[in-house]
C-alpha cells in the first residue's frame, strides 16, 4: 500500500493505494470491482481519506493472512491522525466487494468480511456501505465532509453467439455458368 501522489484537492487512486486530505471540496476518486475501498474521516477537524484494497484477506497453508488489510487500514488512520484527526472520533463507509467473475473464487465477499471485521474490532463506526452484488462502482469521496458519491457501472453485456450460417445445399458436383 503506498499513498497516492496527487495531494491537491482533487486526488484519484488505484489498486493498492490510499489518499488523506483536508482540504474543503476537495475530492478523492476511485473505481472498484471485486476491491474495497474505505472512506474514514473525522466530522470535527474535517479531514478524511480513502483506501483502495485489492486483496485485504488470503488464505494460505498457514492459516489466514489479513496483513495487507490491515496495513492498508493502519497506513489510512495513521495518515489521518498525522493530518489533526482524533481516532476516538473517526466514521467510515465501506464499498466495493462485488462478484466481477462468475465461477471464480469470491475474493470481493471475503474482502467485505474483512473491513466490516476490522472496524468492527477498531471501534469505528460503519455509518455506511455498499458491499457485493456484480457491478463495479466509481466512487467520489468529500474528505472534509463525509460525504460518498457512488455511481454502479453495469458488467459488460453477455457475449452472444452470432447465429450459424446456413448449411450450404449438398451438389452433384456439377456447376452452371
Amino acid at each position: 500500500m503506498k499513498r497516492a501522489a496527487g495531494r491537491g484537492p482533487n486526488i484519484n487512486i488505484t489498486q493498492g493505494e490510499y489518499a488523506v486530505s483536508d482540504h474543503v471540496g476537495g475530492v478523492i476518486t476511485t473505481i472498484l470491482g471485486s476491491c474495497i475501498a474505505t472512506c474514514i474521516w473525522d466530522p470535527v477537524r474535517n479531514v478524511g481519506g480513502m483506501n483502495h484494497i485489492l486483496v485485504a484477506r488470503s488464505h494460505t497453508s498457514m492459516g489466514v493472512n489479513d496483513f495487507a488489510g490491515v496495513n492498508a487500514m493502519e497506513l489510512l488512520i495513521n495518515g489521518l491522525v498525522r493530518l489533526g484527526a482524533d481516532r476516538t472520533r473517526l466514521n467510515a463507509k465501506v464499498f466495493g466487494g462485488a462478484r466481477m467473475i462468475s465461477g471464480l473464487s469470491d475474493i470481493g465477499n471475503t474482502n467485505g468480511a474483512f473491513i466490516t471485521e476490522f472496524l468492527e474490532k477498531e471501534g469505528i463506526p460503519c455509518l455506511g456501505k455498499s458491499l457485493g452484488g456484480t457491478s463495479a462502482r466509481q466512487i467520489k469521496f468529500f474528505p472534509a465532509e463525509g460525504r460518498v458519491m457512488q455511481r454502479t457501472v453495469a458488467g459488460a453485456p453477455e457475449v452472444v453467439a452470432p447465429p450459424k450460417a446456413p448449411e450450404r445445399a449438398t451438389r452433384n458436383d456439377v456447376e452452371l455458368f
